[in-house]
């Protein structure tokens, strides 16, 4: 789902301790790239490598003992997704991450209600959504729908006013992220989802960097539609979720036909060990995530708190406040992104939020930093930060050190 562009020397398996009562492979580099994606949890791992070898059973295959036996395991996993969002186990269709959950939502609910001969062709999103978000909603242009892309304030979040003017049209879908993958704020969810009902639109939301981060209630967040990705907390790629609420009925169409599997929605033998996996990395986030993010966030703020300190001019992006922990999004006083890139080849950081690659190549500023506010030469000033469940303690003052030499101004200044 990410276009990250990070720099990150090769990874060479270790075992390190994080403060924590389990073990992760780690190397000599810090990682610190968790919003682009997570590192496998070995307990994850563990419960995903039998369904490769003498599990291997098609879930379909239902006439024989190692069919059942995949059958069940996939809707263990279904229940372990579902507890995770507070939803039930017959409202999650798995799919191969946010990506298609996304295309899915968009597509699937503009096109099942032109096909039921509803009028409305609105669909409303943010201008800092994911392209995943923001390209199929453009596409619907195309089939006759209005895409509507509202502003945010230089904070990055959404005015509520702004939304609530914008739903005084007749609107068939709105589609909001939970948190931003780049400046990490976190949108009222529960507010803007609120409006949305009342307006008497769907209501998606792209939760792939949210969910396993903090606690996401269906019961309170009146969504229809949610998006889950497996590597953003702790599991494989190449696995991902979509809620679909049952009660009262969201309907969608299908984007791919084939042999029906996930209640038709999405075709496709299923990919047992991956969907157990995600299982297991829902359960672990369910069971110890309030810790963790209270680990985190008092991480992030230490490693805030020395940046600030050794760095004058620094600045942070997105809202102080109502953000996830463990992201940080700096812009830094003078150097360049590239050139503090450069100086802490064992930092893995992630300048993506500086830039973005287009389809030839070429590199522009970040359409989420530009739209709270920030010139193109700020967005190559840059950073972001993305700290997780294995940063260490010693990694922050590591990590702090080796960020505040790059950021001196007569560094290297033939690099910038």
């Amino acid at each position: 789902m990410e276009r990250d562009r990070g720099r990150c020397g090769s990874l060479h398996r270790r075992l390190s301790g994080n403060g924590g009562t389990h073990a992760s492979p780690r190397s000599r580099m810090i990682y610190l790239d968790n919003h682009a994606t997570t590192p496998c949890d070995p307990r994850v791992l563990a419960e995903m490598l039998p369904w490769f070898t003498e599990r291997f059973g098609n879930a379909g295959s239902v006439e024989h003992g190692m069919g059942r036996d995949a059958a069940a395991a996939v809707e263990a996993a279904r229940m372990q997704v579902a507890a995770l969002i507070g939803a039930s186990a017959s409202e999650i269709i798995f799919t191969s991450g946010a990506t298609e959950s996304n295309n899915l939502s968009i597509l699937g609910a503009a096109r099942f209600a032109r096909s039921m001969g509803d009028n409305r062709r609105r669909i409303i999103t943010l201008v800092t959504e994911h392209h995943a978000v923001l390209d199929p909603v453009m596409a619907l242009a195309d089939e006759g729908f209005e895409p509507v892309v509202l502003p945010v304030q230089p904070n990055g979040l959404l005015d509520p006013d702004v939304l609530a003017e914008a739903l005084t049209v007749p609107t068939l879908l709105v589609s909001i992220m939970a948190v931003n993958n780049e400046i990490g704020v976190v949108q009222d969810l529960a507010g803007l989802g609120r409006l949305v009902k009342a307006a008497g639109a769907g209501f998606h939301v792209d939760a792939a960097q949210a969910a396993g981060r903090f606690a996401l209630d269906i019961g309170q967040i009146p969504a229809d539609l949610v998006s889950l990705s497996a590597h953003k907390m702790y599991g494989p790629k190449g696995i991902g979720a979509l809620y679909l609420r049952r009660r009262p009925r969201m309907r969608i169409a299908a984007l791919v036909a084939g042999g029906g599997q996930e209640r038709g929605l999405r075709s496709g033998t299923l990919a047992v060990p991956l969907i157990v996996a995600m299982g297991e990395a829902a359960r672990l986030a369910r069971t110890e995530g309030e810790a963790e993010t209270l680990r985190i966030r008092a991480q992030t703020s230490r490693l805030l708190s020395l940046l600030l300190a050794g760095i004058p001019g620094l600045v942070l992006n997105g809202d102080a406040d109502n953000r996830v922990a463990g992201n940080l999004n700096l812009t830094f006083p003078q150097r360049g992104a590239a050139a503090i890139l450069a100086d802490v080849p064992d930092l893995c950081l992630s300048s993506s939020s500086a830039c973005t690659s287009a389809a030839d190549g070429s590199v522009g500023a970040s359409h989420v930093l530009t739209a709270i506010g920030l010139s193109t030469e700020a967005a190559a000033r840059s950073l972001r930060i993305g700290l997780g469940r294995f940063t260490s303690d010693a990694d922050i003052d590591l990590a702090a050190t080796q960020m505040i030499a790059a950021a001196q101004p007569g560094r290297a200044a033939a690099a910038d």
